[in-house]
């Protein structure tokens, strides 16, 4: 009897022990599955996509993203994306965010160009396109040289016409070169496609017909727009400046006053008077008595 109550009082504390354990284990397994990160379901490329061209739902897959990670324009639902055109590549098993997608059913390099943005195209040589190392993507900013009439130097102007200024595409390119490294391949594209707003355009245009542009790469981190006078050809070249052209206002003619000078006539002292009678001329003096 005494070895089956021991027996039995093991048997009920292994069964203690192991429903302790397992509420404890319970518990435990809850509490990590709480604090570790949530997942939520995203829209991915399957393979990589170049903008211009509608996505085929083929072309998407889904990828696991935590909540914690905060990143806006995410998308869950594949027929969002399906059917859409890029306005940027997307490398593949990358999200496909919401301000990748070009508005409306613009294709090509119009989809692109956000809303109340224009694109404009500029003729190019090796010079002006940095010897091919302006690629899209880069910031430019846009300088003029306004030739004065008959070359004169006093009037040849340079300024900075547009500043910061993104290039959408060189020649056809429209994206960077995917391997990350520019440098290598130059690309002397003889046309430059800029993104301006409007009144950009309007400068730009009016800037290729009165003078030369050039462009002046920036660094892309540099959003600072500084404040650059105007640079004469005359001050930097150490020639002096022809005088101001008058304004018609001091191109009238005045009229000269001329001062009227009375003539003084000094009164004779005495008169002679001639006379002629019979052939015989005679002369008879009068004089003058003062007042």
């Amino acid at each position: 009897m005494g070895a089956r109550r021991l027996g039995l009082a093991l048997v009920a504390a292994l069964v203690i022990s192991l429903g302790v354990t397992s509420v404890f284990y319970v518990r435990i397994t809850r509490a990590q599955a709480g604090a570790g990160p949530q997942i939520r379901r995203v829209v991915a490329a399957k393979v990589a996509l170049q903008p211009g061209t509608p996505v085929p739902a083929e072309n998407l897959t889904e990828i696991d993203w935590p909540k914690n990670v905060a990143l806006g324009g995410l998308i869950e639902k594949k027929e969002d994306v399906a059917g859409h055109v890029l306005g940027y590549a997307v490398a593949a098993n990358e999200p496909v965010l919401r301000r990748d997608l070009a508005a409306g059913a613009s294709l090509g390099l119009a989809a692109k160009i956000p809303d109340g943005m224009r694109a404009i195209a500029v003729k190019t040589n090796e010079v002006m396109n940095m010897a091919g190392f302006i690629f899209p993507g880069s910031r430019v900013d846009v300088l003029m040289t306004l030739r004065g009439e008959n070359n004169n130097v006093s009037t040849t102007t340079a300024r900075t016409v547009l500043q910061n200024v993104q290039v959408l595409s060189t020649g056809t390119k429209m994206d960077p070169d995917p391997t990350g490294k520019p440098e290598g391949k130059p690309d002397n594209a003889t046309v430059v496609t800029l993104l301006v707003t409007p009144e950009q355009s309007q400068t730009l245009v009016l800037a290729q017909s009165q003078g030369t542009i050039q462009f002046v790469l920036r660094n892309g981190g540099d959003s600072g727009n500084p404040e650059t006078p105007v640079v004469d050809l005359a001050e930097l070249t150490g020639v002096q400046k022809a005088p101001p052209s008058p304004t018609p206002t001091t191109e009238r003619a005045q009229p000269k006053r001329v001062a009227a000078v009375a003539a003084v006539v000094k009164p004779a002292d005495a008169y002679l008077v001639e006379t002629v009678a019979n052939g015989k001329v005679t002369v008879a003096t009068f004089q003058v008595n003062p007042e």
